[in-house]
């Protein structure tokens, strides 16, 4: 039996209150219902020392996410923090630029 990934909020708990109360600020109300649901799927595999980033559903490194895609800039006290949402869905967490995030499930996750 193939065991789920497990949810962002209990890796990273700071970076999902701060998206909830990010997105009702710009908005986006139904994203913000849905960031406590976030799996952690794979952490970012870039090797830059300032990316922090967290895929919340497979995708194929180097490829488009097609349509339905969209990008959701967010303004956070510091660094960056952009959404990749498809079809309503967010996808990816860009996390740049910010204090190093306590993962406190342990490890970093692979795809």
């Amino acid at each position: 039996m193939q065991q789920e990934h497990p949810f962002v909020r209990d890796a990273f708990p700071d970076l999902v209150a701060e998206l909830i109360t990010l997105l009702e600020e710009e908005g986006e109300r139904e994203l913000a219902l849905c960031a406590p649901d976030l799996r952690l799927v794979a952490m970012c595999d870039c090797g830059d020392d300032f990316c922090q980033s967290i895929h919340t559903a497979a995708h194929t490194k180097g490829q488009p996410y097609g349509d339905g895609h969209r990008c959701v800039p967010l303004l956070p006290e510091e660094g960056m923090l952009v959404l990749d949402v498809v079809n309503g869905r967010i996808v990816y967490i860009e996390v740049l630029n910010r204090s190093a995030m306590h993962n406190h499930l342990g490890a970093r996750r692979r795809r």
